[in-house]
């Protein structure tokens, strides 16, 4: 009788012990879990830019002293594929913008083999678009550019080719990526200017804010591009 009580006595401290064991293991990994989402980032979060962070000389006058709020305004062109293409295609989603003309031989083709490695690594996550702005309409006709799409592989469900009328188009590049001087408007059939020759790429957020400007010739801001925009991609 004594043995059989001492055994069930020491069954159930081995039961009252497991017990311990398992609430000090759960709570232990509670900490652990705690601490790594709590923990601070090494990596500083991307700046959102507004107006005022950038070059006065890059931002329409009505926006210079905006500090805060700014993005991108509404749009409406045509694709490579003659449909109507505009800013309610891509909220909700991150987009790389840039500024390119078809017939361009000297920074057009480095940025556009830059943009295919963007285009590559995203190619199959539909949260992500690429949008590239003709800033010569004229010659860039919807049959052109999908011509040029066409040449460099560009998938038009993601890789949109834009044109439309050129006023509209530089008003966008003006009032909302800001890659055009105010005062190259009044010089637009120049295609020497320096807006032709912009090389940046712009990195918008779902909320329609600018989180980067990126040369679109450099391998190296490139590869900064493209994590930057797998961490918005993330949030």
């Amino acid at each position: 009788m004594i043995s059989c009580a001492y055994s069930m006595y020491f069954c159930s401290q081995n039961v009252e012990n497991m017990r311990v064991i398992i609430l000090l293991v759960i709570a232990v990994v509670g900490i652990i879990t705690a601490y790594l989402i709590t923990k601070p980032s090494d990596e500083k979060p991307l700046p959102v830019i507004n107006p005022v962070d950038l070059n006065s000389e890059m931002v329409d006058p009505d926006l210079v002293r905006q500090g805060f709020g700014h993005k991108i305004g509404d749009f409406s062109f045509t694709d490579q594929n003659n449909k109507t293409f505009s800013l309610k295609d891509v909220k909700g989603k991150v987009f790389v913008a840039e500024y390119f003309f078809s017939t361009c031989g000297t920074i057009c083709p480095k940025m556009t083999a830059q943009m295919q490695r963007v285009h590559h690594h995203f190619k199959q996550n539909n949260q992500v678009e690429i949008l590239s702005f003709t800033v010569d309409p004229e010659t860039d006709s919807v049959a052109r550019l999908a011509e040029y799409a066409q040449l460099h592989h560009a998938d038009s469900k993601q890789w949109h080719f834009l044109t439309g009328k050129r006023e509209k188009l530089y008003e966008v590049a003006r009032k909302s990526f800001f890659v055009l001087k105010p005062a190259a408007v009044q010089n637009q059939g120049d295609v020497g200017s320096d807006f032709i020759h912009t090389n940046n790429f712009v990195l918008v957020d779902r909320q329609l804010r600018i989180r980067g400007y990126y040369d679109g010739t450099s391998e190296t801001e490139v590869d900064r591009l493209m994590k930057d925009m797998e961490r918005l991609v993330e949030e």
